[in-house]
């Protein structure tokens, strides 16, 4: 959860162009994992009994190409994709003339129905899924939360037990690390099994005494990170002094929502950023910035990546579309206090088109306006979130491609493809190609709408973004190889969604750290070593001398003095 102060209220290989476009067959290294959890009958029937469908006349985009193609879809799968393809027996044909067909967005970071400051969010994982598909993202990845008296497996157990009955498209969980000891670490190692199906972990440096853990626990927990091939990811503020400045600004009678981004200025979440940075580096553990708020903290991730340090920085749609002002607004329809996310809003598209961010999310955290109001006179009692699962692909179409400073390549990269690369289940997912899952969304770049708490689906009762037009509008949503989303109509099962086990060591994000530990090995400059010779006679004889530590053996000829060596003496290193 990021610093959107919505509280108040409230990536190895692919298929080539080639083998794209004449149906060459490539094989997937990740296994098509069942739910432990059984669905229903009718969702697991659906699953299995669903047409063929052939999406013709579009324009496939993916991260890398843009090329005039028809797709075809069987049992789930892409099964081709290429001009002029003929529709098999029964298929259901979906027009895409004048569209785009694209890799359905996955959505990196979300909170369904979670239970944070006293209240529970409102969009549950059926809520949210319907809300994610309307928008054309047909994957999410949540976080378990383990408090800080419970353990990261039974943490797990209860996430899986709210999600596989309600879930309306396939997910995956990252997981937070709240608090440090040794069964916690065996743990770690634990759910990156195959069972589990967990590559990453969060640590939150803010939230004292609630999530937030110190930077020595930060620390040893990136070690353990690096050492079972998972991703770190990191809520970087500065906790401790958030804490004290929001006591001051209460002291002073500062109680409304603007006490939030008051309680959390710009400079720390920079700190923060370069902090964490700093530590992953000094653990040699890569690092995942959740929703860069700041350009402060953009610069800093920016300023590592050139150090050569494996850094990804995502900003949230909330942060793309709003600049924090509306903390400041007393006359609103919506109260301000629905505003509040975690980091105050305040980031832009422009570090997503330059490269110095990598993709986006949404935090997607909902309470209603009822909830917010728990802390209309102390605003740390404002539950924090808001919204953007339904509306970040509209967004960042409007922001990114609409504006003109990304291209519809760079879009499918930042919404969907990246996040697939760096969570290891590319090209299963994040690519239209054959054998890849049929995820797919058909865009109308040309379409507009206006976004509205009264045409949204999620549970909650305001939007962060009310009132904003953007163009570009998913026409059609699959998932799976169903139409889940048509004509701007939900037909979704409830449980149809699948849980995607991640593995680790992502090459994507892994491939360079070996070298790196090779390279930041501690040694030292000198060591003391024995030095073997024969002396006169044949006698052999010893003597210890300072060497460099590289040095493993030691050949002499005759006996050297402690000086440099004289006369005959002959010394060689190796």
């Amino acid at each position: 959860m990021f610093t959107l102060f919505m509280n108040l209220f409230g990536p190895f290989f692919h298929p080539t162009t080639k083998s794209i476009q004449y149906g060459l067959p490539y094989l997937l290294k990740s296994s098509r994992s069942k739910k432990s959890t059984s669905l229903t009958d009718l969702a697991s029937t659906m699953s299995s009994s669903s047409p063929p469908l052939l999406i013709r006349g579009g324009t496939v985009v993916n991260d890398d190409e843009m090329l005039k193609a028809d797709v075809l879809i069987e049992n789930g799968l892409i099964k081709a994709v290429g001009p002029n393809l003929e529709a098999p027996s029964g298929a259901q044909i979906v027009d895409a003339t004048g569209k785009l067909v694209m890799p359905g967005g996955i959505d990196p970071h979300t909170h369904m129905q979670l239970p944070f400051m006293g209240e529970i969010a409102v969009d549950d994982f059926e809520k949210g899924t319907q809300a994610a598909v309307a928008g054309g993202t047909t994957m999410i990845i949540d976080f378990v939360i383990p408090t800080k008296d419970s353990t990261p497996l039974k943490a797990y157990k209860q996430w899986r037990e709210w999600a596989d009955p309600k879930v309306c498209c396939d997910y995956a969980l990252s997981m937070a690390i709240t608090t440090w000891n040794e069964n916690v670490a065996k743990e770690m190692e634990i759910v990156t099994g195959d069972e589990y199906g967990i590559n990453s972990f969060k640590f939150f440096l803010a939230y004292k005494g609630v999530f937030m853990v110190r930077d020595e626990e930060f620390y040893q927990g990136m070690i353990q990170c690096a050492k079972v091939g998972a991703l770190a990811r990191v809520h970087a503020e500065n906790g401790s002094v958030i804490e004290e400045k929001a006591k001051e600004l209460l002291a002073k009678g500062i109680t409304g929502p603007e006490g939030h981004t008051q309680s959390r200025p710009e400079e720390l979440e920079a700190e923060a950023t370069n902090r964490a940075c700093v530590l992953a580096s000094q653990a040699n553990c890569p690092l995942y910035v959740v929703h860069v708020m700041s350009k402060g903290a953009a610069r800093a991730i920016a300023h590592h990546r050139q150090k050569g340090a494996v850094i990804f920085g995502e900003p949230i749609a909330a942060g793309l579309a709003t600049d924090g002002s509306h903390y400041y607004n007393k006359v609103i329809e919506i109260p301000e206090e629905s505003t509040v996310f975690y980091v105050p809003f305040r980031t832009g598209c422009t570090q997503l088109a330059t490269g110095e961010l990598h993709l986006t999310a949404t935090d997607n955290c909902t309470f209603n306006c009822r909830q917010k109001l728990a802390g209309k006179d102390d605003f740390t009692k404002i539950p924090n979130g808001v919204n953007g699962v339904e509306d970040r692909m509209s967004v960042v179409w409007e922001k990114g491609v609409h504006s003109g400073k990304i291209d519809p390549m760079r879009f499918v990269a930042i919404t969907s493809s990246v996040a697939a690369k760096i969570f290891n289940c590319y090209p299963r997912k994040g690519r239209i190609a054959v054998g890849s899952d049929a995820d797919v969304v058909v865009w109308n770049p040309e379409q507009a709408r206006i976004i509205s708490k009264d045409t949204h689906h999620h549970a909650v009762d305001f939007n962060i973004f009310e009132g904003m037009e953007v163009h570009g509008v998913a026409d059609v949503t699959i998932s799976r190889g169903k139409i889940v989303w048509e004509a701007g109509q939900l037909k979704t099962v409830t449980g149809s969604g699948r849980f995607i086990p991640l593995k680790p060591w992502s090459p994507t994000v892994f491939s360079t750290i070996a070298q790196r530990a090779k390279m930041i090995q501690p040694r030292g400059v000198w060591e003391r070593k024995e030095m073997q010779f024969e002396g006169r006679g044949g006698v052999k004889e010893s003597m210890d001398v300072d060497l460099p530590r590289e040095v493993e053996k030691l050949s002499v000829q005759n006996k050297p003095t402690r000086t440099t060596p004289g006369g005959n003496s002959k010394i060689s290193f190796s």
